[in-house]
């Protein structure tokens, strides 16, 4: 578990790292968006993942790194849109938006570590391919529950989703050795 968790922070931190640099590069235009054009994007990452492998050519150069870095950053983002709202103008300085993101990163690492516990580790063994239809699996939970306004019946909300996400984006760089 202690290697778990620093290979765990050794991703997040070049995530967050790159998440930095965008806000300086952007701002915080993305505050503007709702959460299911937040979660359309993860979509079209989690897609463009499943893409690279299943299909033997690729037009373009990349495996799917960067992919996965960038569901883990779009995660974030909607876990503090979830937290903060939907705004008509960019809101969060750099350093708003930094703190936002350690504190959704330390919960969500923290929910990785108890289910880590208690599965022993299972990911470890898992294919990249897998995680990956988990989280298209969890994209399609998301969306059924922004079209049902949120709303659940026994199901974990939609925030438990995006947190397996990262974890499950995380796993795959550790397995894929990016990091």
């Amino acid at each position: 578990m202690k290697n778990t968790s620093q290979e765990y922070d050794k991703v997040i931190a070049y995530c967050r790292d790159l998440f930095q640099k965008k806000m300086t590069d952007y701002g915080s235009a993305w505050r503007i968006l709702r959460l299911p054009s937040l979660t359309d994007q993860i979509f079209i990452k989690a897609q463009r993942i499943r893409s690279l492998q299943e299909n033997e050519v690729r037009k373009i150069d990349e495996d799917e790194t960067g992919e996965f870095i960038g569901i883990i950053n779009y995660c974030i983002m909607a876990l503090i849109q979830l937290e903060l709202g939907v705004v008509d103008q960019p809101d969060l300085n750099t350093e708003t938006a930094i703190k936002q993101y350690d504190e959704k990163i330390a919960l969500t690492k923290q929910l990785m570590e108890a289910k880590n516990h208690d599965y022993g580790e299972a990911w470890r063994e898992m294919r990249v391919s897998s995680l990956t239809d988990l989280i298209l699996q969890k994209l399609l939970r998301v969306k059924q529950i922004e079209d049902n306004k949120g709303k659940t019946l026994v199901s974990e909300g939609i925030d438990a989703n995006y947190q397996d996400m990262i974890n499950y984006s995380v796993f795959a760089l550790i397995l894929m050795k990016k990091f």
